[in-house]
């Protein structure tokens, strides 16, 4: 084999996810830029030499916009250079997705939610929530089986309802980039999840490639006539060879949004800011970044709960460190996040009054490093800690009788969850053809929780049945991965992968008490309409999963690809549900079929099987009619207890077909979404069924010198479709109450949007 002893080659190693996999082309251009950098930079030349084969294929992730391609976003002229260290180093399997910065400013012409990015990912999809926090769903799983980071911070919900999920913290044009790593996902990319884990990244530093300052700023608004949405974005860098401070924000409103039959839905206005100031050094090929920030969201309706969100505030503050060494790479981060929230009802829609308060904390680290242990291995260790308090109180509410008063109501009082996380993992590159990733992980969760109270005397039994129990919790879990990779040729790879990942009950799981059906009620993320109660004696579930990936693209991987990933997991002590039979759960909640029913969690094993299928094609490429690619995804997945029942909310067959062209300044796109019907629904929540539906969307931009217009219509034909894992509509068909007032009607779900007109202007200096 030759020998390629450049700097940037060595530094690749520690930065690609799989070294021997990269083409030619990525090798040259690596040292390239290296050799271009500032001189704190070349501190990767004191690397070993790599030994590796010339010109072979890379491995996914794969992109949506190629290298190729004009960019999308807005257009910086400022000579920068990006940091001597990429963000991270981790191995990747084939069935990784990476999705670029240009693909969230695309979507977020049409969506401020930067959970939708997720349904651009094979085997992606989102439970729906409010208007800015959507749940995601990987391969027929979602919430919290789906671990999230931002910028390696972790953020748990600090909700009953999960209100404030992870990616409700960053607007879609704060993303650079977000990656979904699936089932068999290695070990080093985190613990505490069985779905997948996603990765996003906001604005990376950029330095100056001289002595002059530089200095780049984007400012963009956007307005979507669904809704009468609008809101502006922007971002915003100075720096020196060494230095850089970014800030990154954006504000966003929208009203109710109307169905395609002109039905206004109601509880869907929202109103968000996310902000944050990010400062970064360089040196000596270290990078240092300290990154703070926050976010305020007014209000925010949810039709498929009974409550909404009155006020969410938090603040964060995040450090990391990324060095190159002689032995390898060293990566460190640091976080401590603080959420604030309370829930309560949003006239008119919604008219009640029962606050409830939620205060919690994040606080943890990791540590990464890998390391070279020859020319064809690289050893990775790391260790992590994630701990989270979370206080959860409802006031009483004056006049209201016992029902609601006179004692605060403690739903979770001083919750305690913990884990320490441990792993190693070998990437062995045997010769040309065969890569192999093994790796095993420890992660140890302590959970704990101090004593409750009802609002009064009739909540008094389950109360003291809860404080009577020993509540403290320790699950020691083992976690392995494999990935057998062969590159075979230039056009072909196969990847074999296996893993079993574990994840441990979150505190409402295991520490929701009550079982009055108002408080049940207010208990519960899947927007079914119906009531939870928590169970103590949970056991962690694990996931063993194998998968399978072939993937096929031209030598240069400019002009097709596909890639297909059929595969199989069976879940041990998945946490699913019972119907309720304790407390004061009645003997009618056992068998209703045709009603909302009260439930408590519970172990059952299951199992997911299905396959993710996407592919691109060039269709033309010249000066006379610019470029046109065709690209398609398609996924179907499975899911069921091994006692027959459905799981919840698992996306129906559904695909994608879309066309995007390019011409001088001109971008434009035309999108088709399929979605089947879904009728396999989960029988012990009386889950709905719903309806096939196609939906046409469409876009065209133009770009100037730094001036950048987008237009788009969603739901071209205006089609009135309900969203299959939008849960059950609990405001807009309702009933007269035994109580007075109305109550939900069981059997609706959440209608989708109708069609909206969409523009963003940008500007960038």
């Amino acid at each position: 084999m030759p020998s390629v002893s450049s700097a940037g080659l060595s530094r690749s190693l520690l930065l690609s996810t799989s070294l021997l996999s990269l083409p030619l082309a990525t090798v040259v251009f690596s040292a390239a830029s290296l050799s271009s950098a500032p001189a704190s930079a070349q501190t990767a030349s004191r690397l070993s030499t790599i030994v590796v084969d010339p010109a072979r294929p890379r491995a996914k992730p794969r992109a949506r916009a190629t290298t190729a391609s004009p960019q999308r976003g807005p257009v910086i002229r400022d000579a920068a250079v990006p940091p001597p260290v990429a963000p991270s180093s981790g191995p990747v399997s084939a069935s990784t997705t990476t999705l670029p910065g240009s693909t969230a400013v695309a979507r977020s012409l049409g969506t401020s939610d930067s959970a939708s990015l997720v349904t651009d990912i094979p085997g992606g999809a989102v439970w729906g929530a409010g208007g800015v926090s959507s749940l995601p769903a990987l391969n027929g799983v979602g919430a919290d089986r789906v671990q999230v980071a931002i910028n390696s911070m972790l953020i748990s919900p600090a909700c009953p309802n999960e209100m404030n999920p992870p990616l409700s913290f960053v607007n879609p044009q704060m993303i650079a980039s977000m990656r979904a790593y699936l089932g068999v996902a290695p070990v080093s990319v985190g613990g505490d999840y069985i779905g997948g884990k996603i990765d996003v990244t906001t604005a990376p530093p950029l330095f100056a490639a001289g002595p002059s300052l530089l200095t780049t700023a984007t400012v963009s608004g956007f307005y979507r006539s669904n809704g009468n949405a609008y809101g502006a974005d922007a971002r915003a860098t100075i720096a020196n060879q060494d230095t850089s401070v970014t800030y990154t924000g954006g504000w966003a409103r929208s009203s109710n949004y109307k169905a395609g039959n002109g039905m206004t839905v109601k509880s869907t206005l929202w109103e968000v800011q996310n902000h944050a100031v990010s400062i970064s050094r360089q040196s000596a090929g270290n990078l240092f970044t300290l990154q703070v920030g926050g976010q305020f969201i007014p209000y925010q309706g949810y039709v498929n709960q009974y409550m909404d969100m009155v006020s969410n505030r938090s603040m964060f503050v995040n450090g990391r460190y990324d060095g190159v060494f002689d032995w390898g790479k060293l990566e460190t981060s640091a976080f401590y996040h603080r959420i604030r929230h309370t829930m309560g009802f949003i006239a008119p829609d919604k008219v009640a009054d029962m606050p409830m308060d939620t205060r919690g904390t994040d606080l943890g680290y990791n540590i990464k490093a890998s390391v070279i242990a020859s020319d064809h291995d690289l050893i990775r260790i790391g260790n992590e800690t994630h701990a989270y308090r979370l206080d959860d109180w409802w006031d009483p509410v004056p006049g209201s009788g016992m029902m609601m008063s006179p004692n605060t109501f403690i739903n979770i009082n001083d919750g305690r969850r913990t884990r320490l996380g441990t792993f190693v993992e070998w990437e062995r590159h045997w010769n040309p053809e065969w890569t192999t990733v093994f790796g095993l992980r420890n992660d140890v969760v302590w959970m704990g929780t101090g004593n409750v109270q009802g609002y009064s005397a009739m909540y008094a039994a389950d109360a003291a049945r809860f404080n009577g129990r020993d509540r403290d919790r320790t699950d020691v879990n083992f976690d392995g991965s494999a990935l057998i990779r062969y590159t075979p040729n230039a056009i072909s790879q196969f990847e074999l992968g296996f893993a079993r990942k574990t994840r441990s009950p979150n505190l409402y799981e295991r520490y929701a008490w009550s079982t009055s059906a108002m408080a049940m009620n207010m208990i519960g993320w899947f927007g079914d309409g119906n009531g939870y109660v928590g169970n103590v004696d949970l056991k962690p579930e694990k996931a063993h999963t194998v998968s399978f990936t072939a993937a096929w693209h031209d030598p240069a991987q400019k002009l097709w690809e596909i890639r297909v990933t059929p595969y199989y997991s069976y879940v041990q002590d998945y946490i699913d549900v019972n119907r309720c039979a304790i407390g004061s759960c009645s003997a009618a909640n056992l068998t209703a079929s045709n009603s909302f029913v009260f439930l408590q969690f519970a172990n059952h094993d299951a199992e997911l099987y299905g396959v993710n299928l996407d592919g691109r094609l060039t269709a033309w490429d010249n000066a006379a009619y610019g470029r046109g690619v065709l690209r398609g995804q398609f996924a179907y997945v499975h899911g069921r207890r091994t006692d027959g029942i459905n799981l919840y909310h698992v996306m129906p067959v559904n695909a994608k077909l879309a066309l995007d062209h390019e011409i001088g300044g001109w971008v434009n796109g035309i999108e088709l979404q399929l979605v089947g019907a879904k009728t396999q629904v989960s029988e012990v929540r009386n889950e709905t069924t719903t309806s096939a539906y196609a939906l046409l969307n469409l876009r065209t931009g133009y770009r100037w010198e730094n001036v950048r217009l987008d237009v788009g219509v969603d739901n071209v034909f205006d089609k009135y479709y309900t969203l299959p894992l939008g849960g059950a509509d609990l405001v807009d068909y309702r009933a007269a109450s035994m109580m007075g007032g109305s109550s939900p009607i069981w059997g609706y779900g959440v209608p989708g949007m109708g069609r909206s007109f969409n523009t963003r202007l940008t500007v960038s200096f």
